[in-house]
């Protein structure tokens, strides 16, 4: 437990003493679709012993760490990389014997969370410790290319019967607006073609241009920005589709033949996929919702921002407004426990529909933690629907210890369904979101900051409605004596305005005059389809190895996620790939030794753990979130304390205070309803009034909307032979374009399915329908909405 005392800096409440983390500073190297990033973490021991110093923090779980280093009085001490429990004793050993040490490792149970130990800092004594990571960069459906340097780090739940702990849960918060360290973060950014803008959710600088034809430019963190936050960088590119090839050579003094002695190839893939104009109901829809208690936390720290719950409910109507007539669905809720809203996947008609809504607005996040395993077990042992294609959506704020067994659980069942994953808030987990995405050939999401969590799940359900690239395959044409051996396989689907990296190495002597073609081929409803791209054999050298290390990572990561990771064999395997790329994988890990003090350290040495914010709710008058790996005194009367984790001790103790009277006061796991309701705005009140098959009902709830009275509206249908819910039905459809433009993402499937409807009810009255709506709503008549 941490709390202030009346001293410069954040103090350990047991003993007193400063917390030893200083600074950090991350230089970021984007190049089109890949990042490298040197994180500078910077230690000072302000105490008269000597201290060892743990700092738990979190990572994308495809970040490829392939360096480690520590600075001390000047001596630069590169970190060998060595299998994990070698590493642990070597670093025990040098511990023991008075030298400083220095240990880096990735989290057995989750491959997204890290732990920095800084072992015999003198007093006095700063030590700046360097790690350095390449990631691939997801794009976004704006075209956006992605980064994100986490700075939240969840307490992962960690079931009752796991038998491995979570260090996650030992790791000591603090409110996020007294994280003790800061951030300093330098970003260049080069591709090919324009670079058009930046945004971020932090300040930073405004884009500089570093040359005439905008291919190059640079920005940064606005000085004094308080790590609290993940940092996010928006990068728009003015050609963000266009298939490339980046070839890259290897090292001279590595073997031919090896890995990292051949030239490596990332192969940028995306398949020209039209819109399909038809939609199937031939589908089973079933959405599993986290309705653990960290789900009544707000989206992000504005003032009166949504709660996680209430977000995914809204997103719930717009999804069951969306889903086709004559699909499937059925909705699980899970925390400690879990439920399902019908025993079995029901057909989706006017009154199953309505009873599902019913149930979703009386949805809380009051289901104590957070325990994924058994709804998804539940939902594997029952048959799929006869000539359906399972569909699964999984809404969490990612918060489990037992990552690695949710994933293997939906890789065994990926023959017979499709999983899209959302990670909810920041600090969701992404070793969970991606991993199960990726698991079940389906696509993952993040919702954080201001962002809306509809549109993004519902260009997810579009896509899921959507024909796929299936059976897709790679072939070369080379030189003679030059050979591709892929690295990483190919996707087993992908989806429209989706991205693929494939990597391969290439063996043998390459002609740089010499030119390679890849070719990509798939099937698209049924059709065989090729994409050819022409590249030089001539690869970049670059000391970095980029491609290499996020190839080694790729095959890694295979290893790790596949069905026998924990066979001795296997583990072999991702040993022996680790050490011959140099990159970090849960079987080892970095270590670095100061042989050149001149006598060996003394005195006692003390633990010293870096705290992390905890989440903070806005305008609270106390700490509401904080972790302790101890039992945990009650400071104030105010607090409450439940035991979130089922083995033994060190018990994590989850404490929480007074919340605002607009959050469930039983933060994790309470019962207690929100007091105050949030008020839904106009485009959400009129999307939940629509039907089934589409339509609307002219009732005294939609005119209301229209501001009029229902005998108003009714008065206005331009013919007395057309139906109220046709003229309501229109209404609606010009209303949504008109006043709720903002929101198209999220309504255009149910107007999709509104406007299949009304042309099929309206006849040749649709035009002069939509022309008499336009005017009463006073806008701009405009034909091509109604296909006219």
């Amino acid at each position: 437990m941490f709390r202030r005392f009346n001293c410069s800096g954040l103090v350990n409440r047991t003993s007193n003493k400063p917390v030893p983390l200083k600074n950090i500073s991350v230089n970021v190297e984007v190049k089109g679709f890949v990042a490298d990033v040197v994180s500078t973490l910077v230690y000072k021991n302000e105490e008269e012993n000597p201290i060892e110093a743990v700092f738990v923090f979190p990572m994308h779980d495809d970040c490829a760490v392939y360096k480690f280093e520590a600075t001390v009085d000047g001596k630069t001490v590169v970190a060998e990389i060595q299998e994990k429990q070698q590493a642990r004793d070597t670093y025990d050993d040098a511990i023991s014997s008075g030298q400083e040490a220095f240990l880096l490792e990735q989290d057995e149970s989750s491959s997204d969370v890290f732990t920095c130990t800084v072992g015999n800092l003198p007093p006095k004594q700063e030590a700046t410790v360097g790690l350095a990571f390449v990631m691939e960069l997801p794009l976004e459906a704006d075209g956006a290319v992605r980064f994100v340097l986490p700075g939240v780090l969840n307490p992962r739940y960690t079931p009752q019967g796991f038998d491995q702990g979570q260090v996650t849960q030992q790791v000591p918060r603090v409110p996020m607006s007294e994280v003790p360290y800061k951030l300093e973060m330098d970003a260049s950014i080069k591709y090919p073609h324009e670079i058009t803008k930046v945004e971020s959710n932090s300040t930073i600088t405004p884009l500089q241009y570093l040359n005439s034809d905008k291919t190059s430019a640079k920005v940064s963190l606005d000085q004094g920005h308080q790590f609290n936050k993940d940092v996010e960088l928006l990068i728009y590119y003015s050609d963000v589709h266009k298939p490339s090839i980046c070839l890259e050579s290897g090292l001279e003094t590595a073997e031919a033949g090896t890995l990292m002695g051949d030239a490596a190839l990332m192969l940028n893939f995306y398949p020209s996929i039209p819109e399909s104009t038809s939609q199937s109901n031939m589908w089973e829809f079933i959405f599993v919702v986290d309705r653990s208690g960290s789900m009544a936390c707000p989206m992000n720290n504005k003032s009166r921002a949504t709660t996680r719950i209430s977000s995914a409910k809204e997103t719930l109507l717009f999804l069951l407004k969306s889903l086709p007539l004559g699909c499937y669905f059925n909705i699980y809720g899970f925390g400690s426990h879990y439920e399902s809203f019908f025993s079995e996947s029901r057909e989706y008609t006017q009154d199953s529909m309505q009873e599902a809504l019913e149930k979703v607005e009386k949805m809380e996040a009051n289901f104590g933690g957070t325990e994924i395993l058994q709804p998804l077990q539940d939902i594997y042992k029952k048959a799929c629907v006869p000539g359906r294609l399972r569909q699964v959506f999984i809404f969490t704020d990612g918060e489990v210890g037992n990552t690695k067994q949710v994933i293997l659980l939906v890789k065994k069942h990926s023959t017979n369904h499709r999983c899209f994953s959302f990670g909810i808030g920041e600090g969701a987990s992404t070793a969970l979101v991606k991993g199960i995405a990726k698991a079940a050939s389906g696509t993952a999401e993040f919702i954080t900051g201001s962002e809306r969590m509809q549109p993004k799940v519902l260009q997810s359900l579009k896509r899921a409605l959507q024909s796929s690239v299936k059976d897709i395959s790679v072939s070369w044409q080379l030189p003679s004596g030059v050979e591709a051996s892929l690295l990483s396989k190919a996707p087993v689907v992908m989806f429209q305005n989706q991205r693929s990296i494939i990597y391969a190495q290439l063996k043998g002597k390459l002609d740089e005059k010499a030119e390679g073609h890849a070719s990509v081929e798939y099937i698209f409803e049924d059709q065989k389809c090729k994409e050819s791209l022409q590249f030089r054999l001539e690869p970049e050298r670059s000391s970095r190895l980029t491609v290499h290390h996020l190839a080694g990572k790729r095959m890694i990561s295979e290893l790790e996620e596949g069905e026998h990771e924990n066979s001795d064999e296997v583990k072999k395997r991702i040993t022996a790939l680790s050490l011959q790329t140099g990159i970090i994988s849960s079987h080892t890990a970095f270590v670095a030794i100061n042989k050149e003090l001149n006598q060996p350290i003394k005195g006692p040495l003390m633990r010293r753990d870096v705290p992390l914010g905890g989440y903070m709710m806005p305008k609270c008058r106390s700490i509401p979130v904080c972790l302790a790996a101890a039992p945990v005194k009650v400071v104030e009367k105010k607090e409450k304390c439940m035991k979130m984790n089922t083995a033994p001790a060190p018990a994590a103790l989850l404490c929480y205070a007074e919340m605002p009277p607009m959050y469930n006061r039983k933060l994790f796991g309470g019962s207690e309803s929100v007091s105050k309701k949030e008020e839904s705005s106009p485009t959400v009140k009129l999307v939940s009034l629509q039907n089934a098959d589409g339509s609307w009902k002219l009732d005294k709830e939609f005119a209301a909307i229209m501001k009029l009275s229902e005998k108003e509206l009714s008065s206005k249908i331009p013919k007395q032979e057309i139906d109220s819910s046709v003229w309501a039905t229109v209404l609606a459809i010009v209303w949504l374009h008109a006043f709720g433009a903002e929101l198209k993402d999220e309504w255009e499937l149910l107007v999709g399915k509104a406007l299949t409807w009304v042309k099929g009810h309206a006849g040749s009255n649709l035009r002069e329908c939509s022309k008499a709506a336009s005017d009463l709503l006073k806008t701009p008549f405009k034909p091509e909405i109604f296909g006219l």
